[in-house]
């Protein structure tokens, strides 16, 4: 039987439009009898309003016509891969329960009840729910208390050792956050056992998260602890092979979608140390993890946009980011019913995609997805091609290829290597924003640039992908608009979302970094790096914590914003200053970033000098520069 969405009486009586209640009550219905899952609903292109023609150079117009020939015979054989199954999320699982414990707000965080075990089947609790709701007496909390188990948490806070230092204090706290594998997780429990040990971010975030573990990792790797490494590597392996990707995290209710692709990078960081033999060892991971992001690829006509990816009218293949459900997130349902109630007008289940899409770019939430560029109601992650996932692209692309040479498979290398300088071109003629003198993303729908600046303008130079005269200009505008007392800006727009000034997150200090080091603009990366370094540590000396964000328009200071509370720990803030301050040893003690020396070259910072950078200038971009 199909759900009834009846939302509660207390709260249509809150909501001053019970129009707005009727259209969210059918959207939630309509979202419950759908239960869209990527691996288990058929592959329809959606499609979108064509984009305009961009006139590709004639070399990369070869390029595209080869590469697209060549798609055919390596998607026949590297997109066809069974069918996963696929664990069911607690939403569709508990249906009206679930529906009824979250908007009644009986936990302050959403994700509580998520994360919560049952005692007893699904199919028990759901019954004796359906048999007892409707008694005078009845209790939902207690029902749900009688019935369910808080997920076993780790102590609440580390007291740190206040003679410590920043180092040795983030080399203790990887064990605090460290999770054993998951052996004894209930049968029911929304958690997605892994075979090996991991490292969690903290605080609310328990589980391992796809992009926060690269920069995990890199920590793990300054701090000598290689074994652990490799144990990471070998729970994202796992994740591939047992659901054809590596979802947000592990939690059923993350299986819809994914997250910034870092996982050739992590191959990249083991391959380091062991050589590359690793390669070889993660072929079938990497030819799955790419799979995943193209599916559908050979099919998908221009102008027009499917799932991760977007056709251009004259044919250039890009990604974007996506979610396979329509229906608010299960760690943030309230929020996301009440998101919907802020803009009646708009479909909520296409709001409730991007919103579940904008968890996919890491970046939740930012005015970069917002189509006013100030209210998350607006948000339209799924219209835009993204700079930095497509920058990431081009690094699976080329990691995948030099996997292939290892193996001794030539042809397939070289079609890697042809697709990932299509890419490139591509990044450099699309998402060059000459307005911005800056990388972008670009909006396909409305065929334009969004002209929003924001710290992703460094992706490019991570990857390899800028040219020279690209990178000058970005770091001059960096250095203009960006550029912070405590670091580098999210963006220059505050919205009061988290990924918004005046927030610094350590992910983007780490690839600008990089990216200016490897494009010969060392003083901006040690200035970007020294004022990080000394937010973290007066912040550290101050409250004997690291955590989540900054405020970088006052260094030390705790950033606020989004959807919950300021999250200690802090998984990719203690691996980012771990790096960092193993590239720049002297700058808590310098009293300038002038005064800085160049820093010992850590093993992170091999990557900076992976590949040469492009030398052309954007002669054939329409635009021009």
């Amino acid at each position: 039987m199909p759900f009834r969405y009846d939302l509660p009486v207390w709260l249509s009586r809150e909501w001053p439009y019970r129009r707005v209640v009727a259209n969210v009550a059918a959207a939630l219905a309509l979202a419950a009898s759908t239960s869209v899952i990527a691996q288990s609903a058929p592959t329809v292109a959606q499609t979108q309003p064509a984009v305009p023609a961009v006139t590709l150079p004639a070399s990369a117009a070869a390029a595209s016509t080869a590469s697209s020939a060549a798609d055919r015979h390596v998607e026949s054989t590297d997109h066809a891969q069974p069918s996963p199954v696929v664990p069911t999320p607690p939403s569709e699982l508990y249906g009206e329960l679930y529906r009824d414990v979250e908007l009644a707000h009986l936990y302050p965080d959403s994700k509580t009840f998520a994360d919560m075990s049952p005692s007893e089947p699904p199919t028990e609790v759901i019954a004796d729910y359906d048999s007892q709701r409707s008694q005078p007496r009845f209790d939902l909390k207690q029902f749900v208390e009688q019935r369910f188990t808080l997920p076993p948490r780790a102590p609440k806070r580390y007291a740190s050792d206040p003679d410590e230092s920043v180092t040795a204090h983030i080399d203790t706290l990887w064990n605090v956050l460290r999770r054993e594998p998951d052996a004894s997780a209930s049968p029911y429990s929304s958690l997605l056992p892994l075979p090996s040990p991991y490292i969690v971010p903290g605080d609310r975030f328990d589980e391992i998260y796809y992009w926060d573990s690269y920069f995990i990792l890199l920590g793990l790797d300054a701090s000598g602890q290689h074994a652990l490494v490799d144990d990471e590597l070998n729970n994202f392996s796992t994740l591939i092979d047992r659901y054809g990707h590596i979802p947000n995290g592990n939690r059923t209710y993350y299986l819809s979608r994914s997250q910034p692709p870092f996982f050739a990078q992590m191959v990249q960081l083991v391959a380091r140390k062991e050589g590359d033999q690793v390669y070889a060892r993660y072929l079938p991971e990497l030819r799955r993890e790419y799979a995943y992001w193209m599916a559908g690829s050979d099919h998908l006509a221009p102008g027009n946009a499917a799932h991760h990816l977007v056709r251009l009218a004259d044919g250039t293949l890009l990604n974007r980011y996506w979610d396979e459900r329509a229906a608010p997130r299960d760690e943030s349902y309230r929020e996301d019913v009440m998101t919907a109630q802020q803009m009646p007008q708009r479909d909520a289940q296409d709001l409730w995609r991007n919103l579940r899409a904008g968890g996919e770019t890491g970046w939740d939430f930012s005015s970069r997805w917002f189509a006013d560029g100030r209210t998350l109601a607006t948000i339209d992650v799924t219209s835009l091609v993204p700079v930095d996932l497509n920058c990431l692209m081009v690094d699976l692309e080329r990691t995948l290829a030099k996997a292939y040479r290892v193996t001794g498979d030539a042809g397939h290398a070289e079609n890697l290597e042809l697709r990932a300088r299509v890419r490139a071109d591509a990044i450099r003629r699309v998402l060059w924003d000459p307005q911005l003198h800056a990388f972008g993303d670009y909006d396909f729908v409305h065929r334009t640039p969004t002209h929003r600046l924001t710290a992703a303008t460094v992706y490019p130079l991570y990857a390899g992908v800028a040219t020279r005269n690209d990178a000058r200009e970005v770091a001059q505008t960096i250095r203009r608009d960006l550029l912070r007392p405590g670091g580098l800006a999210t963006t220059r727009t505050n919205t009061g979302q988290q990924w918004d000034e005046p927030n610094g997150w350590a992910p983007l200090q780490y690839l600008a970094v990089i990216g200016l080091r490897r494009y010969s603009e060392p003083e901006l990366a040690r200035d970007i790096a020294t004022r990080w370094i000394r937010t973290d540590v007066a912040y550290y000396q101050r409250t004997g914590k690291l955590v989540e964000k900054y405020d970088v328009d006052a260094s030390g200071k705790s950033a606020g914003g989004g959807e919950y509370p300021l999250q200690d720990g802090f998984g990719w803030t203690n691996g980012v200053l771990r790096v960092l301050m193993q590239l720049y040893p002297d700058a808590v003690s310098s009293t300038r970033p002038a005064d800085l020396p160049g820093g010992a070259v850590g093993v992170s910072d091999a990557a900076a000098s992976a590949a040469t950078a492009p030398q052309t200038s954007h002669s054939t971009s329409p635009a021009g520069h």
